[in-house]
């Protein structure tokens, strides 16, 4: 697979986010996850994705088990911040938790050190640069090589990169979310910092495999979600019908197309299709070999733009504890 230059780290134009392996969109087979890991290095991936969150705790113990001996052929990246407490989300960017997280996820994922290791969310109640200046003291202690932030605003990355060198921001980012084309993206390329786009297939909407919300579970996180649900749903799913034609007229299926437009929005963007299937760890890594042609990028691009998408990412609930661009 091609590699892209991810602020200091080069890695393979596309990652692989491995949250799914452990919740949010169904259960998980233990071998089959085993399989995709393996299966990922085994054709190219050389990024993979994480977070303490993620199955508390599971995610990172299972790349821990299943690839110890395959350590030196991946940039781990992994994240600290949200936290599960008596059965609900919150966010802990505190110093003593950021460290006490870097140390739990060190010894999970069994490696000696972190490659890339996030904030996963701003916490509003603690200065932006008490967080970062904590990583900074796991970068100095050797327990972390670079440092990332997660769905933050321009503002926000300012003030941590005058504090520490930020290497990459992560941030949805697909046909249908578009909100760090605003200022998120200007200001990473004028501090030189990589982006990550999370959820480049729309949770696999944009691969026009769901038609149907009932066949999802109902602790399918999708369910949840305003664009998912009752008339939003049915307006977004007409949307993809144009997708769909010209997929089958560059005979790629629709999440390769739908990954190639990110790829090609900027060559320095590294997005992290998140699977637990080897069939789709295999058809994602082919997107990066299709050649789009411009005016179809930009017809594409059309298709999910304004207005056009029904329904917010989050619940409000979730919304609430985004980082927003200052007006």
């Amino acid at each position: 697979m091609q590699t892209r230059q991810l602020g200091e780290l080069q890695v393979s134009a596309l990652g692989l986010g491995c949250m799914s392996m452990s919740q949010s969109y169904g259960a998980a087979n233990r071998e089959e996850s085993e399989r995709a890991l393996h299966r990922a290095l085994d054709v190219g991936y050389t990024f993979l994705d994480t977070a303490s969150l993620y199955g508390l705790g599971h995610n990172e113990t299972l790349i821990g088990e299943v690839l110890p001996g395959r350590r030196e052929e991946f940039v781990l990246a992994s994240k600290c911040g949200i936290v599960n407490r008596d059965g609900k989300r919150a966010v802990d960017c505190t110093p003593a938790n950021v460290k006490k997280t870097c140390d739990e996820s060190l010894r999970r994922l069994n490696t000696d050190v972190i490659d890339l290791y996030y904030l996963h969310r701003r916490d509003f109640n603690v200065p932006i640069e008490d967080s970062v200046g904590a990583l900074a003291d796991c970068v100095a202690a050797g327990k972390i090589r670079y440092i990332g932030l997660s769905e933050c605003s321009s503002s926000t990355i300012r003030k941590a990169h005058r504090e520490h060198p930020i290497c990459a921001v992560q941030s949805e980012y697909s046909l249908w979310s578009r909100e760090p084309e605003h200022k998120v993206f200007d200001c990473c390329r004028e501090l030189g910092i990589g982006f990550v786009p999370f959820s480049p297939l729309g949770r696999a909407f944009l691969a026009g495999v769901i038609s149907d919300m009932s066949v999802l579970g109902e602790d399918d996180m999708r369910q949840t979600m305003p664009r998912f649900l009752g008339e939003n749903f049915q307006q977004n799913l007409k949307q993809l019908a144009a997708l769909r034609e010209m997929a089958e007229s560059y005979s790629c299926t629709m999440a390769q197309l739908a990954l190639a437009w990110v790829l090609a929005q900027d060559p320095n963007f590294v997005p992290i299709p998140g699977t637990k299937h080897v069939k789709f760890v295999e058809e994602n890594a082919k997107a990066t070999e299709l050649s789009i042609a411009a005016e179809d990028l930009a017809l594409a691009g059309e298709i999910f733009s304004g207005d056009k998408v029904h329904g917010d990412r989050y619940a409000k609930s979730h919304m609430i504890s985004l980082d927003p661009e200052d007006s």
